[in-house]
């Protein structure tokens, strides 16, 4: 039996290649996220064990707020330079440097442009000199408050040499001019370390500009005297500061630095993964449909096995061997292919992030394991009803030229509602909010059963509704034969559109939710800001854009700006809990603003002491007006707060807002925007011009109407819906290769009646025509399937998420016209392959098969 099946599976080597096809995309897209991320997680290694390769101890001060990797940026806490003098008195410490590290210094290039960074930091620090890591290559470190030294990377993107007068913005420090008087790189003739920007200053410069005070460093690196190992000087050094340091040996620095980026990455493949599941998903309806077509062409093989004594069970593992052998071959290709774009991801991300050293490329464990079980197990899930339905095969239909019948619709369709009302009863619970913990699991399990439930229900209407669309080609006799053919089969029609329905719905539910979300917000936004100007920046790292506080000063005096509202950001730590606070200069400008109403005390002044807070943070922390509450930020010791008054939280603005005068301990103690509200007669025209005048020295923000802001903080909407297209763009491929498929065996399975049909006057053109006509039907009610499930699904999201400020149901016509137009191209696409073979058929041979 095992070779009968196997020379089965040889003699059509076609439907071999088809139904691997699916798996080997889907198995792709998992193997390349596992090289990918291991290739990255390795490359990040080396990165950090070469960046710690000088320090054999490393000494810090406790940050005043821990943040985790996916949660922001961690600021070092500046602690006094007497330290370096006590690690230095050490027994066992060889050498001991001090040094002052920090993200934020942002160079402006010669074209008058700030360097951007889409990830990697861009460091300030003090010249220490070269060592093992560091090497110049030409020029010097500075050794005056007007000069810097920079690495090759800064060099090569901001077009500078030694010499040339350079900008740098900073945290603590307005705009400053530099003479760029060295340029260094790395060991391995490296131009960074990851993509990393640093400009190194004096170090009184680096003192005053990236942490705001003299006399402090950020980080001490220590090397061991010989014989002294790295932990035990670990250990007496920590016993020399106490608790309020932190100290760790190189390698543990290393192993730290790359867990964080661990866990980002982690995140980053769950994404990819998540992805590769809908494309596996939709590779079983494609390769449920093939073994089905398969099974409906073997009935006579089949039967004649019955009838020379092989049992069902052998039907049946006869079936699904072929499933394993497809299965296994797919996913060896599928990994292949893998590691093929992984790598290639691997080296397109090295480039983004400013030339990242790769390590070589590597195939772990997880991918060949994860493409292995995925691919069989797919394979074989997908096998099993064909494999059921074969066993069924009576033996006497050896016997006798017999099509496989249509069977009852009755019990799929009722299977069918039964599924897709759990489907629709999970989705309810998990976006009521009453799943608990479990929230996100309910609705992608209700998600996926209403998929299937619908995909169960498609047979029932299929028939009257692919009727329908073919009545728009039956204008011909080629157009009304393929009218006839694609519903002549309703449960391989239905399988078939099912595969592209489920990428086109998700497609179309995803962009109901974002349309909706941009619409409400923009409709919020447009009602709430009171303030004709607005000073803002895109943010394309881990800090926000930010501008000197003098420009709020100086905006206030501009003739027709009526008030000006400053708005600061940093993290806090709060009743034991992280968030995020605001500061302004003006609290009873911005109150109306955003038109803020009290609920309790007053929200119109802010004394040096005292917060507002609105009414839901008050209730989450059990704050009244009148009460005190510890706030640590970012830098500095904790300070105790009065709350004054407690505001009505709207959608646009929220939380705990302090006194400008707390900003001294921000991370960034500048404003991230302002709010410029005009005098009357005071038109937008007239100020804009000297608003931007103001800016000259800020490059990284601008001055916008309030319908050009409200556009650029709307527009990640559209950013987030062109990613999710691409990622699902693997998804309506599979799909159209199960079109493909469908009508390639089907044209097989058909080879006597289109012989017949040639035989009687139907030319090879109008075959052609027939053969489009019955994929472009499949194809655009597949999509039509897609649209109207897509936009049930997003619609119920929407509604739930009205509560959240979502409010308006935005149906995006336009796009949905578009996938239904897409999805005719599609199906002329699809069709080209097996309309050109059926028309190839010579039809003497056609009229004999059998």
């Amino acid at each position: 039996m095992l070779r009968t099946t196997l020379k089965s599976l040889l003699a059509r080597k076609l439907r071999l290649v088809l139904s691997g096809l699916a798996v080997v995309l889907g198995v792709m897209f998992v193997s390349g996220a596992f090289v990918l991320t291991d290739t990255l997680s390795r490359s990040f290694d080396s990165l950090f064990s070469d960046a710690y390769a000088t320090t054999d101890v490393g000494v810090s001060a406790k940050p005043k707020i821990d943040v985790a990797e996916l949660e922001g940026e961690a600021v070092p806490t500046p602690f006094p330079a007497a330290t370096l003098d006590r690690v230095r008195a050490v027994p066992g410490v060889a050498a001991a440097t001090g040094s002052v590290t920090a993200d934020g210094a942002q160079v402006i290039g010669s074209n008058g442009k700030v360097l951007t960074s889409f990830g990697p930091p861009q460091i300030g620090l003090n010249w220490t000199g070269e060592n093992e890591l560091v090497q110049l290559r030409t020029g010097r470190g500075p050794t005056a408050d007007t000069e810097v030294t920079i690495n090759q990377a800064v060099a090569t993107a901001a077009k500078l040499s030694v010499g040339d007068r350079v900008a740098v913005l900073t945290p603590h420090r307005p705009k400053q001019e530099f003479t760029v008087v060295g340029i260094f790189g790395y060991s391995g003739n490296r131009d960074s370390l990851g993509g990393v920007q640093e400009v190194a200053f004096t170090e009184r410069v680096a003192q005053e500009s990236m942490v705001g005070q003299t006399g402090v460093y950020t980080q001490i690196s220590v090397k061991a005297a010989d014989g002294v190992d790295p932990a035990v000087l670990r250990d007496r050094v920590a016993a020399a500061l106490g608790d309020d340091y932190v100290v760790k040996t190189g390698e543990q620095l290393s192993a730290d630095a790359a867990a964080g980026f661990d866990e980002a990455l982690g995140f980053f493949n769950n994404i990819l993964l998540g992805f590769a599941g809908v494309a596996l998903f939709v590779g079983v309806f494609l390769i449920l449909n093939t073994f089905s077509i398969i099974v409906a062409q073997r009935t006579r093989e089949l039967a004649l096995l019955r009838a020379i004594g092989a049992g069902r069970s052998q039907v049946i593992g006869s079936v699904l061997t072929e499933a394993v052998v497809i299965g296994l071959i797919a996913s060896g290709l599928g990994l292949a292919a893998g590691i093929g774009v992984g790598a290639l991801l691997a080296y397109a991300f090295g480039q983004f992030a400013g030339g990242l050293q790769l390590a070589g490329i590597g195939v772990p464990v997880s991918a060949v394991v994860s493409s292995f079980v995925v691919g069989l197990f797919v394979t074989v899930v997908a096998a099993v009803l064909p494999a059921l339905r074969a066993a069924r095969i009576p033996p006497v239909a050896a016997m006798q030229d017999v099509a496989t019948p249509d069977r009852p619709l009755t019990r799929i369709t009722t299977a069918g509602a039964l599924v897709a009302a759990l489907g629709g009863a999970l989705l309810a619970l998990g976006l009521s909010g009453n799943a608990g913990d479990n929230t996100l699991w309910t609705v992608l399990g209700g998600v996926l059963l209403t998929f299937i439930g619908v995909a169960l229900l498609t047979p029932m209407i299929s028939r009257p509704v692919v009727s329908l669309l073919g009545r728009l080609f039956a204008w011909s006799v080629p157009g009304k034969l393929g009218r006839l053919n694609s519903g002549r089969n309703p449960r391989r029609t239905a399988i078939t559109a099912a595969a592209l329905m489920v990428g086109i719905a998700l497609v179309t539910g995803v962009t109901v939710i974002l349309d909706s979300a941009k619409s409400s917000v923009t409709a919020l936004a447009d009602d709430t800001i009171q303030a004709e100007l607005v000073i803002s920046g895109a943010q394309t790292g881990p800090r926000i854009p930010s501008f000197e506080p003098s420009v709020l000063e100086r905006a206030a005096e501009v003739p027709g700006v009526a008030t000006v509202a400053g708005v600061y950001a940093d993290q806090a730590q709060i009743g034991g809990k992280r968030t995020w606070v605001q500061a302004t200069n003006d609290v009873a400008a911005l109150r109306e603003i955003f038109k803020v109403t009290p609920s309790a005390g007053t929200i119109d002044t802010l004394g040096p002491q005292q917060l507002l807070v609105d009414s839901d943070t008050a209730a989450e922390h059990g704050l009244s007006v009148g009460d005190t509450v510890p706030v640590q930020l970012s830098r500095g010791d904790a300070r105790t707060y009065t709350v004054t008054g407690i505001y009505a939280e709207s959608d646009l603005f929220g939380g705990f807002v302090l006194p400008v005068a707390a900003t001294a301990d921000f991370a960034q103690p500048k404003p991230v925007q302002a709010y410029l509200k005009l005098a009357p007669g005071a038109t937008v025209d007239q100020v804009m011009p000297q608003i931007e005048a103001l800016l000259a020295d800020s490059p990284t923000v601008s001055v916008a109407n309030r319908a050009e802001f409200i556009e650029q903080q709307t527009s990640q909407f559209d950013q987030l819906l062109m990613m999710i297209q691409i990622l699902l763009a693997l998804a309506i491929v599979i799909a159209v290769l199960g079109i493909v498929n469908t009508l390639a065996l089907s044209v097989l399975e058909r080879t006597r009646e289109l012989g017949l049909l040639r035989a009687i006057g139907l030319r090879r053109a109008q075959t052609m025509r027939m053969i489009t006509v019955e994929a472009v039907v499949i194809s655009v009610f597949g999509a039509l399937l897609g649209v109207l499930v897509g936009t049930g699904l997003g619609a119920a999201v929407v509604r739930a998420l009205r509560e959240e400020g979502i409010t308006d149901l935005v149906l995006p016509w336009t796009d949905m016209a578009v996938f239904l137009g897409l999805a005719a191209v599609v199906g002329v696409v699809a069709a080209v392959l097996p309309a050109i073979r059926a028309a190839r058929l010579n039809v003497l041979n056609a009229i004999a098969h059998e």
